[in-house]
């Protein structure tokens, strides 16, 4: 008999609800947008409420269109957008402020306040993070400090804090206060080596210890759900990257897969090693197995990708739907030498410049709509060089190929040029959803709906694989024009 395994996937713009077979394929999904919230320059914030009301309407909508109920699932997995913030109210349930979403750049001050005297590497020997406005542990320290129902209820012992899989687990089980190890790691709160929380680093933010989830495995029974979800096991928690990377069945140590959704994160299995960083990276968990040892990974986070596209349809009307892009880009031979460094909010991995902004370089009187469009796909490409450029400098490790998913990966013109650009095979899987199938996996293997990862493996398939092909020299002067667009935009704020 066919086992079914649900994955909520709570993203940066969406919720989706998608349920998989034992074979690792799609039965049916659902998905809806919520609102973006702009309070200010730089600020990003979610409704807390509305995430979670979003949630619940996808797993109902998936339910109503199959026929499905709670008690047909073996079990459930939760994949998150990662270190974006909210803290609630221990007794009434209710949020104290809207959530602070990754991309926020509100804590600039505080973390050039915590790193005056030793830099933005002052915590990454414990945490594997170098100070940035991206982690939890400024925007948790910016509430306690800024928003006087947040240090009310650190005072009274009723604050909760939590990345954005503490607030589903939250409130579709029995008020379980839970995160994993992977979400627990973009806090800068967490030892790395040891997996726990750091009392150290608490005070060194000025959080209570009160107000912190307990650390679970990625993969093992969390708690039994509640409402729509009455009765089925919650046994899979992982960051959205790691999800992905789980996904992808990138089990052994030097397998790499990099995500294309609102940002971009590429990520490299180290095995047992947590792997530090010289060149802009970030040391993370990449899961945790029940009781098995932790499993780390080096990351490389780029905020601006498929959010760009997003920016040219809503904010310059060049396209009416993102799918137009890749047409739009195709009926233009290059990119008219317009280079786009999408730095909205600041330059993550591997610069990590929070002073650096958005700029548009380049242009002349030939440019048009079309050599935008060419340039916004091309900035993904060309970011994705710089971090792997990185990661091979710090892990020593050639990859024989990429592994790629999300949202970008069925624009052929954007993986082709990728592959030309890294000069290394980009291989597309036949299920794309890999972030959700992640979260399915971990759930199902606590469950024993896969009794092993070499189960796991046996349902991965390539769909397309893109080849470099680009003339080497074209190549090296694509990227010396890059670098130099890219020297534009720093120090700008």
């Amino acid at each position: 008999m066919t086992k079914l395994v649900g994955a909520i996937d709570q993203g940066t713009t969406s919720s989706r609800f998608i349920i998989f077979d034992d074979q690792g394929r799609v039965v049916a999904s659902s998905q809806a947008e919520h609102r973006q919230l702009f309070p200010r320059p730089g600020w990003v914030e979610h409704d807390p409420i509305e995430v979670v009301e979003k949630t619940k309407s996808v797993i109902a909508d998936v339910f109503e269109k199959t026929g499905l109920t709670a008690s047909d699932l073996a079990a459930v997995g939760i994949t998150n957008q990662r270190e974006t913030t909210v803290v609630w109210d221990r007794r009434s349930g209710q949020p104290l402020h809207n959530a602070i979403v990754w991309q926020d750049t509100r804590t600039a001050d505080l973390c050039a306040r915590l790193a005056a005297e030793e830099g933005i590497d002052r915590f990454r020997a414990q945490t594997g993070l170098p100070l940035a406005t991206y982690f939890s542990g400024p925007k948790l320290q910016w509430l306690l400090e800024n928003v006087s129902e947040v240090a009310e209820a650190a005072e009274d012992n009723r604050l909760c804090f939590g990345t954005i899989d503490s607030w589903i687990l939250y409130n579709f089980t029995d008020g379980g206060h839970f995160t994993d190890v992977t979400n627990a790691s973009r806090t800068m709160l967490l030892n790395l080596a040891t997996g726990e929380w750091s009392e150290e680093l608490c005070d060194e933010f000025g959080v209570p210890r009160h107000a912190l989830p307990e650390i679970v495995a990625s993969s093992g029974r969390v708690a039994s759900g509640i409402g729509l979800l009455a009765g089925v096991p919650i046994s899979g928690v992982l960051g959205d990257q790691q999800a992905a990377l789980f996904g992808q069945t990138c089990f052994e140590p030097g397998m790499a897969k990099n995500t294309y959704g609102t940002g971009c994160f590429m990520l490299l299995n180290t095995g047992m090693k947590a792997v530090p960083s010289t060149h802009g990276l970030l040391t993370t968990v990449a899961y945790r197995i029940g009781d098995e040892p932790l499993v780390y990974a080096l990351e490389g986070s780029i905020a601006v990708t498929g959010s760009l596209v997003q920016w040219l349809r809503d904010n310059l009307g060049l396209i009416e739907s993102s799918a137009e892009v890749e047409d739009l880009a195709k009926s233009v031979e290059d990119n008219g030498d317009v280079y786009f460094v999408p730095a909205f909010s600041g330059l993550f991995a591997p610069h990590w410049r929070a002073d650096a902004r958005g700029a548009i370089v380049g242009l002349t009187g030939f440019a048009t709509r079309a050599h935008l469009a060419r340039a916004a796909l091309e900035s993904t490409a060309f970011q994705t060089r710089e971090v792997l450029d990185a990661m091979r400098a710090d892990s020593g490790v050639d990859l024989s190929e990429l592994r790629v998913d999300g949202g970008m990966v069925e624009n052929e013109l954007l993986m082709q040029f990728q592959a030309d650009i890294l000069e290394v095979p980009v291989v597309r899987p036949v299920v794309a959803e890999t972030t959700a199938l992640g979260a399915a996996y971990s759930a199902g293997l606590a469950e024993g709906v896969w009794g092993s990862l070499d189960e796991l493996r046996a349902n991965w398939a390539e769909d397309a694989r893109f080849l470099p092909a680009l003339d080497a020299e074209r190549r090296r002067l694509l990227l010396r024009k890059w670098s130099a667009a890219v020297e534009r935009t720093l120090g700008w704020v």
